[in-house]
């Protein structure tokens, strides 16, 4: 039998392709009955600071579960010492202008780019992320409802 020991990523980015490729990782499970499954939209999403901006800040992942929730994550070395207030506000600061600058329409735009760049059909993705029958333009509405009501949630990812 071989102990397993717990190594530190090499970089960030080695973690954010991993919480990319299986966003089952992310805590969520304890939500509800329901275990979350997640869908990726996008990696490093631009946030605006005012309409018509293109972004002021970049989140390393935007998630939406299948209740149509949008899931900020943000990824940071544990050895980082800005992780207990810097950090957290910077994700309480792109949470308040996501919702506010994010039109539904951008992020849906997004989320169809990224799986055309890996080949994928987006709505058949979403019927294979949450099973079942998904009706995709219902649940982009909910996904822009939960946005304008300010109805999200974010996750600090520390390695």
């Amino acid at each position: 039998m071989t102990a397993l020991s717990e190594l530190p990523y090499a970089t960030e980015d080695m973690l954010q392709a991993l919480l990319a490729d299986h966003p089952g990782l992310l805590a969520g499970d304890e939500v509800g009955e329901t275990p979350r499954r997640w869908v990726l939209l996008s990696r490093e999403v631009g946030i605006a600071d005012q309409d018509g901006a293109t972004g002021r800040w970049s989140l390393d992942h935007l998630f939406v579960d299948q209740d149509a929730m949008p899931t900020l994550v943000e990824v940071k070395r544990s050895s980082d010492t800005r992780i207990r207030r810097e950090v957290v506000g910077q994700l309480l600061e792109y949470a308040a202008n996501g919702t506010r600058y994010w039109p539904v329409e951008q992020l849906r735009a997004l989320y169809e780019a990224a799986c055309h760049t890996r080949g994928a059909e987006p709505d058949q993705e979403l019927q294979e992320a949450f099973g079942g029958d998904v009706d995709a333009d219902a649940w982009w509405s909910d996904v822009g409802e939960n946005l304008q009501r300010g109805r999200l949630r974010w996750c600090l990812s520390r390695m």
